[in-house]
């Protein structure tokens, strides 16, 4: 089942980048994105990642979390590379992935295969989905967030 927009946000408690645990539960009374990206430090995940980084003081208390299939060493990486400054999350076996819906079949130079759907989540307060964007461009994703967020 994909989180859909009114439904409740899928629970979840995943390493970060240093290896410690985050539950969405302990975000409860604070906007939530939960975007979901292929692989760390390519150049669409890059660009999504800047992105929103490059717009945390617009946001206000709003949380960012990455979630990705990747280690949290590489995480660590990605993150020190370009100091991005908000949460990224392993989701190694994309069991979460699979229960937002940001996980299925992609097609890459004619060849099928099962992979991360590019995907973004507004959650709210109270944990409950308030915005879905299925397939987002990387670039697009900081612009719907501010949209939504009412500053863009």
């Amino acid at each position: 089942m994909a989180a859909v927009v009114g439904s409740r946000a899928p629970a979840f408690n995943l390493a970060d980048q240093t290896g410690t645990k985050v539950r969405l539960a302990s975000f409860k009374g604070r906007k939530v994105l939960v975007y979901f990206y292929p692989k760390a430090d390519t150049p669409g995940c890059t660009t999504q990642a800047c992105g929103l980084r490059d717009i945390a003081g617009q946001i206000g208390d709003t949380v960012v979390l990455g979630i990705s299939p990747d280690a949290p060493e590489k995480l660590a990486r990605f993150d020190e590379r370009y100091g991005l400054g908000f949460t990224l999350l392993s989701d190694p076996d994309h069991a979460v992935a699979d229960a937002y819906g940001a996980w299925g079949e992609k097609r890459m130079y004619g060849k099928r295969y099962d992979g991360i759907i590019r995907s973004a989540f507004l959650i709210d307060e109270q944990g409950t989905v308030s915005h879905v964007w299925p397939k987002i461009s990387p670039k697009d994703t900081p612009a719907e967030l501010l949209s939504a967020l009412g500053g863009g």
